[in-house]
Order: structure tokens, then sequence, then C-alpha cells
């Protein structure tokens, strides 16, 4: 049975900070930004949208009603979750109108949490084909004005459709993952920001990518040859670069450049929104798959990280007639549309933050957004 992605769509809020503007106000030469870390815009979010709304957002560009229902399960990765408890998914099912005898809940490992969500679809999927299930990635990076990772901040969701034959990509069953207890990135309970280990994280992330690739070509006997494409999560663009530039190191120059050509196309959106956490490996792929002239039948390879450490590779096979799925002229319209901060714009909004203790009202130009908190319960504008 072919399963896979049949449906994706990314959002982002309305406001970004151009880095050029971010560098000169923290006294950092731009090219720092643009070139080192390879980051051109960051998206920005006011209080009154959170992971639920950018995930309504998302997934209404996708959900036909014949779509809302066959899904029978509704599953968010995040870690910016806004209850301890509650899970966002049951929030958005309702939001959006899913058929009620559905499953709902969240998933967890830091960046890794929508791959978790995509396998377990896909296994979901295999036992039941007339089913459909929606997985959403979305999150909101934030580490603190003039902090160090503040140049990697983003927001944002990535919705996608899981089902039988599938439209977009069909995954193989070839995934490879490794679990390693390291404390290069963390966030404990009542911290509003996460703690990270910097030159660890990065060196983590680079040896997990080699490691996994040497575990998935030992067991698959495959090689980058066997590729058309590889996509990475991407916490800033440069990162997943150095991580494929490790792996091409005994390539010859033209599989370098072939491969290299196509990480190129994957991180087009990325360098425009920053670090969307669950949901960067699935923008990269939106990005890779509207810029990068891929052909039906071509394989890509996808690898996934989340800190912590949880770390995945596998791949999928594109379908025949793809391009006509694929959503570039929304995903390029709300990129253009949205508005460029001033700095001073930027840290007021970064510091009007939600106060769920207190009973108020909100106006919100977005389709779905929070329009009042009344004793701590969020209640949500509703198309």
């Amino acid at each position: 049975m072919n399963v896979g992605i049949d449906k994706i769509s990314f959002f982002v809020p309305p406001y970004y900070v151009d880095m050029t503007d971010l560098a000169l106000a923290r006294e950092v030469d731009p090219n720092k930004f643009h070139i080192g870390i390879g980051q051109d815009k960051m998206a920005v979010n006011k209080k009154t949208q959170d992971i639920v709304t950018f995930a309504a957002n998302a997934a209404k560009n996708i959900l036909a009603d014949e779509d809302k229902e066959q899904i029978d399960m509704v599953i968010v990765g995040t870690e910016s979750g806004i209850d301890e408890s509650k899970a966002s998914a049951v929030v958005l099912h309702r939001l959006i109108g899913i058929q009620p005898f559905a499953r709902a809940f969240e998933m967890k490992e830091a960046c890794y949490a929508g791959t978790a969500a995509l396998q377990y679809a896909v296994a979901h999927i295999k036992s039941h084909p007339k089913s459909k299930v929606l997985v959403v990635a979305s999150d909101i990076a934030k580490y603190g004005l003039a902090s160090g990772g503040e140049p990697t901040q983003g927001a944002g969701a990535v919705a996608m459709l899981v089902s039988a034959d599938p439209r977009i990509l069909q995954l193989n069953d070839d995934s490879v993952a490794l679990t390693q207890d390291i404390y290069d990135f963390w966030r404990p309970v009542g911290h509003d920001y996460p703690m990270v280990d910097g030159q660890l994280s990065n060196e983590t992330y680079i040896q997990a990518f080699q490691k996994i690739w040497e575990e998935y070509q030992s067991r698959h006997k495959k090689t980058i040859a066997d590729f058309d494409a590889l996509a990475f999560h991407i916490p800033y663009t440069k990162m997943g670069k150095k991580a494929l530039l490790a792996a091409l190191e005994d390539e010859s120059p033209e599989e370098q450049e072939r491969i290299l050509a196509k990480y190129e196309a994957s991180i087009v959106y990325s360098r425009q929104v920053g670090n969307l956490y669950t949901g960067s490996l699935y923008l990269g792929l939106i990005s890779l798959l509207e810029n990068g002239q891929l052909n039906a039948g071509e394989q890509i390879g996808l690898f996934s990280y989340g800190s912590g450490t949880v770390a995945e590779f596998f791949s999928g096979k594109l379908v025949e007639g793809y391009q006509q799925q694929l959503l570039a002229d929304i995903h390029q319209k709300q990129l253009v549309e949205r508005k460029r901060l001033s700095i001073a714009e930027y840290e007021a909004m970064f510091n009007d933050v939600l106060d769920a203790d207190i009973d108020s009202n909100y106006e919100d130009s977005l389709l779905y957004s929070i329009a009042s908190i009344s004793n701590t319960v969020r209640t949500y504008k509703e198309k």
C-alpha cells in the first residue's frame, strides 16, 4: 500500500523583521546573519496568534469538506504547547470542523515531533486505508531580545494531509531513527525561553546526521547517488548545509554541485521565515517542491532532528502530477504581503505577552486568532 503526503501547506504570521535591521540594531555585521547563519527575514507574531491559530490557518488551505469527513485523527507536533494538559489538537479539531469521531492529541520531542506525528499517521493509514490523518507541526521559536539565539527565531505551522495513494509524496518504508540523551537544548517547565549550548547543539546535529546516514547506508545499501534531493531540519539555513557538506566530502564535484543546488532550493522559504522548530523540515520540503524543479518518480531523502536528542532519516518518491497539488501562489503571496516591522515595533510586539490570568478581548485581522481570554480559557475567532 502506498501511503504519504496527499496535501501540504504552510502558514506564517503577517509580520517580519529584516535581518539587516536586526544586525544594525544589535551592532553586528549584517553578513553574520545573511551569510554566517543564512537568514534574511524572521517571522514575528502578535500575542493574539499562537500555535492553534497558525495550525488552523495552515490547515484551511488544504482541507475540503470531504477531507474533514474522512479524517479520523488530528496530531499536532509542537514544543510550544499552550496547556500542560489539554492538547492543542483538540481545539484545532473543533476550529476547522473535523467530524467528531476522531482522535486528537499532541506529540513532543523538540523539533522532531512533527516527524513522529507523520510516522504515526502513516502507520495508522496502513491499518485503516480509507481514513485520513491531519498532521500539523506548529511552533513559536523565541530566545529573548538581544540573546545569542535571537537571529534564529521564527514562527508558523506546516499542515499535512496523510492518506493512502497520496498525490504528492509516497513515503518509503526505510526509516532509521537515532536517540541520544544529550542536553544540547532544553526548556524546563516554567521557563519562557529554552536553554541552549550552542556549540554542543551544532556538533550534535552534525554528528547525529553522520551516524544515522551511515546506519541508513548500511541497512539499505544506498548512497547519495540514489537521491535526487535531500531536505533537512533547518534551525537556520547554514546548519543543514554544514551537515550535508560533511556527507558530501567523498563525492565528486559534479555530485556535490547537484545535491547542493537542490539544498539551496529547499531553503528559499526558510531564509525568509526563520526557525519553525517542528515544522522546519517540512517548510524545507515545501520549498524544495515549489522551487527545486523536481520530476515525478524522483527520490527525496529527509533528515529530521530534535534536540535532546532524536533524529530520523527517511525518504519518499514524488508522485506523478504532484505539481498540481502544490500551493506555491498562496505561499508566495503570504510571504510578500507581510509587514516589515521596525526594530522598535518588533521589540514592542515581542514584549507584549498574553497573560492567561487576565480576562481580555482582542482584535486581530487573521481568519483564525485569539478573540478573548476568560477564566484562563482562550476563545478563538473563527471563520
